[in-house]
């Protein structure tokens, strides 16, 4: 293997964006991460310089490689790793304070519902 480069789903583990090994692989092989606007597989070998775009639930990002870890590090050094692009982490915050609006506008119960207020609950939705 060659130094310069690393296999894409260990970089992604490496850099944190994933919990483990295998749903970074899962990931690439589903088809959600992207190295030069190109799908991959999970043994394709990334270097310095490329770019990724990783979809990880609602999140998107647009990162650039600037280093390799060949083991994981802590979060702060492998933040160290990879560049994200200005306009992914503003349509990043942008949805994140959509979301917060979303939420905040639901009401929320003020305590958890009691054994006669539960089976009340099961009565409604089996009516419907």
């Amino acid at each position: 293997m060659a130094n310069d480069g690393i296999r894409l789903d260990k970089w992604l583990w490496t850099s944190r964006f994933f919990k483990t090994r295998s749903l970074a692989s899962d990931a690439v092989n589903g088809g959600k991460v992207h190295l030069n606007g190109q799908r991959v597989k999970a043994g394709r070998l990334v270097k310095a310089g490329d770019l990724l775009s990783i979809q990880k639930a609602s999140d998107f990002y647009e990162v650039t490689v600037i280093g390799i870890n060949k083991t994981r590090r802590p979060a702060k050094e492998a933040c160290l790793t990879y560049e994200e692009s200005e306009a992914s982490r503003l349509k990043r915050d942008q949805e994140l304070q959509i979301k917060k609006l979303a939420s905040a506008s639901r009401p929320t119960p003020k305590r958890k519902p009691d054994k006669r207020e539960r089976e009340q609950l099961r009565q409604f939705k089996k009516q419907l």
